[in-house]
C-alpha cells in the first residue's frame, strides 16, 4: 500500500505521544487506554499492536483491589478459547508482576445453556477474580464487574452480549470494547461513529499500525527477539505486511483501523435537501480590480462601507436571546474564505442566519470584515478557525482580541475530521440544523468524501454557479461553527438598563428592576 492512501497518524497530541522506553513494560498508547477509567471505552485497533495485553494488565490490578478501593470482578468475552486462555495466562502474569497474591490459572466447568463450556480463571486474595467466559450473553446474568469484550466486530451476537454487559454498569461496572474492524455496517463501527457524533458516551481509541510503532511497537518485538532495530528494518517489516494483505481495502482495515466499503458521500443529499431553508441570504465580497495598488485608507473606507451597506443589516437581525457560535474557512487566493456565523435556539436547535463569503481579499480586509461580524454576535460561546497555514493570520487575530478559551485554532488533519464530522452529520440526522438553500451550499457539503474510513473534503476542486473555483468551502465552515458550538467559553458582554417604554410594556421586568432599585437584590 502506498503511503498516498494511507490514513494520517493519529496525531493525539505531540506531548502525548511517548518515545520507546526499553526499560518500560508497557507502550504509551497502552499506558493511556488504562488511564482511562471511563465507563465506557472502545478501541478500534490495528492486528497485534497488544492492547489486549495492556487490558490484562488492568483487569489484574482491578481483581487484585480490595472492594474498599474499587476492586471487582472482571469478566473477559473472547471469540474463542485460545484467545481466553492467552489473556488469562497474561492477567496471571501480571499478578505476579503487580505482586498481587493471586491462585495460578484455573479450569473451571460453566454450563451454557445446553453444553458445558471449559472456563479460565484467576482468583486473587482481594476476595475477586479474572475469568474468561464464552460469547454467550446468558453467561453474564446475575454477574457483576467489568466486562471486556475482545475482538468486539467478530462477535456474531455483539447486541446481545454487549445488552447484558451494559445491564452491570447499574451497580458501578465498566464496559470495554476492544477490537480490528469487520466492515462499515457492523455494529462495533456504528458505536465508534455514534460516539464521536455525541450519542453514545464511549471513549473512543485509535491505535493504527503507525501510530503503534510512532510509541514503539517494533522495537518492542526487536527487544524480545533479540534483534537490533533500525528504521530501515521497520519500514520493510511494515511494507511487508500491507504487502501480504489480500486488497488494499483489507490492509487499510487490518492495520488502519478503516472499516471496509466506507466510501462515497458522507452526507446524504436528502438530508441536505431536508435541512436547507428559503430566505438565509449568503452576502458575498470581492477584491476590486486592482485592490492591492489601492491605499491602505481607500481599502479600509471600501470594506467599511461595504460592512455598513451589506453586512450590519443582517447583523442587526440576530436575535439577541440566542447564543452564538462562528466558524470559518481561510483562503486568500483562488478559494472562498468562508464566515458562518451558527444560531443557537433555546430549544438547542441551530440555524445558520447568513455567510459570508470572501474571494481574493487581502488579510487585512478580511480581518476588519471578521472583527467587525465577531463584534455584533450575541452571547458568543466560541469560535474555531482554520489556521493551518496563512489561515493561522485571523485565528491568530481572534484569540488575541476573544482569548484562547474562545477561540479554537484548527489544524486541519484526519484526526480532527474523523472526531469532528461524525458530530456535523448528526445534526442533519437529527434535523436540528437550518442552512441556506442554494446550490453552492449543497454542492459544497457534497464534497465531504469518506476516504480510506475518515469524512474529509474531496481534493479535487468544482466551480460554483458564478463560475467560479470552489472546494467544499462552506462544508469546512459550518463543520467549524458546529466544533465552536461545543465549547463552553463565553464573552462578557454589555446588557444595558431597560428603557422606560421596555418597563412599562413588561411587568416583570418592571417589578425585577423596581427590587433591584429598592436594594432588595
Amino acid at each position: 500500500m502506498s503511503e498516498a492512501v494511507r490514513p494520517e497518524l493519529n496525531q493525539i497530541t505531540a506531548s502525548a505521544i511517548q518515545a520507546f522506553d526499553p526499560d518500560e513494560l508497557l507502550l504509551g498508547y497502552q499506558k493511556r487506554w488504562i488511564e482511562d477509567d471511563s465507563v465506557l471505552k472502545i478501541a478500534e485497533k490495528s492486528r497485534r499492536t497488544g492492547l489486549t495485553f495492556a487490558e490484562a494488565a488492568d483487569s489484574a490490578l482491578t481483581a487484585g483491589t480490595a472492594k474498599g478501593e474499587g476492586g471487582s470482578n472482571v469478566f473477559y468475552v473472547g471469540s474463542n478459547k485460545e484467545m481466553a486462555r492467552e489473556f488469562i495466562d497474561a492477567v496471571a502474569m501480571w499478578a505476579k508482576a503487580f505482586d498481587k497474591v493471586a491462585s495460578e490459572v484455573q479450569e473451571e466447568v460453566l454450563t451454557d445453556e445446553d453444553k458445558d463450556i471449559l472456563t479460565f480463571v484467576v482468583y486473587f486474595d482481594s476476595g475477586f477474580k479474572v475469568q474468561a467466559l464464552s460469547s454467550n450473553p446468558s453467561n453474564l446474568r446475575g454477574m457483576q464487574g467489568t466486562v471486556i469484550i475482545d475482538e468486539a466486530a467478530f462477535h456474531d451476537r455483539l447486541a446481545e452480549v454487549l445488552k447484558a454487559a451494559l445491564a452491570l454498569t447499574m451497580w458501578g461496572a465498566k464496559v470495554r470494547l476492544i477490537s480490528t474492524h469487520n466492515g462499515v455496517n457492523n455494529l462495533f463501527n456504528q458505536l465508534i461513529q455514534d460516539s464521536r457524533a455525541g450519542k453514545k458516551r464511549y471513549s473512543v481509541h485509535t491505535i493504527t499500525l503507525d501510530d503503534a510503532c510512532a510509541e514503539g511497537l517494533y522495537q518492542r518485538i526487536c527487544q524480545v527477539q533479540k534483534v537490533a532495530w533500525s528504521q530501515e528494518k521497520e519500514d520493510e517489516w511494515k511494507a511487508n505486511l500491507l504487502k501480504d494483505t489480500a486488497t488494499e481495502d483489507d490492509a487499510l482495515e487490518e492495520y488502519y483501523c478503516v472499516p471496509k466499503a466506507s466510501s462515497g458521500q458522507y452526507v446524504p443529499s436528502v438530508l441536505i435537501d431536508a435541512a436547507m431553508k428559503p430566505g438565509i441570504p449568503i452576502l458575498t465580497i470581492e477584491a476590486p480590480k486592482g485592490f492591492m495598488e489601492w491605499t491602505d485608507g481607500q481599502r479600509k473606507a471600501h470594506v467599511d462601507d461595504w460592512c455598513k451597506r451589506v453586512l450590519k443589516p443582517e447583523l442587526d437581525k440576530l436575535n439577541p436571546g440566542h447564543s452564538h457560535s462562528f466558524g470559518e474557512d481561510f483562503a486568500r487566493k483562488g478559494d472562498l474564505s468562508i464566515f458562518v456565523p451558527l444560531g443557537i435556539r433555546k430549544d438547542l436547535s441551530k440555524y445558520v442566519p447568513f455567510v459570508v463569503e470572501l474571494r481574493n481579499m487581502t488579510y487585512d480586509a478580511q480581518r476588519q470584515i471578521l472583527h467587525y461580524l465577531l463584534e455584533a454576535l450575541h452571547r458568543k460561546r466560541g469560535m474555531a478557525f482554520d489556521a493551518t497555514g496563512n489561515g493561522g493570520y485571523l485565528a491568530e487575530s481572534a484569540a488575541l482580541k476573544y482569548g484562547t478559551e474562545m477561540v479554537d485554532q484548527v489544524a486541519l488533519n484526519d484526526p480532527w475530521y474523523r472526531e469532528w464530522m461524525p458530530k456535523l452529520k448528526a445534526e442533519f440526522e437529527d434535523q436540528n440544523l437550518d442552512i441556506p438553500r442554494h446550490e453552492d451550499i449543497k454542492d459544497d457539503l457534497s464534497q465531504i468524501q469518506v476516504i480510506n474510513g475518515v469524512p474529509k473534503i474531496d481534493k479535487g476542486k468544482n466551480k460554483g454557479q458564478d463560475g467560479k473555483q470552489r472546494h467544499g468551502d462552506f462544508a469546512i465552515g459550518l463543520a467549524m461553527a458546529i466544533r465552536a458550538s461545543w465549547m463552553d467559553g463565553a464573552a462578557i458582554e454589555f446588557t444595558p438598563l431597560p428603557s422606560k417604554q421596555e418597563l412599562d410594556e413588561d411587568d416583570d421586568l418592571y417589578a425585577a428592576y423596581h427590587a433591584f432599585d429598592q436594594g432588595c437584590y
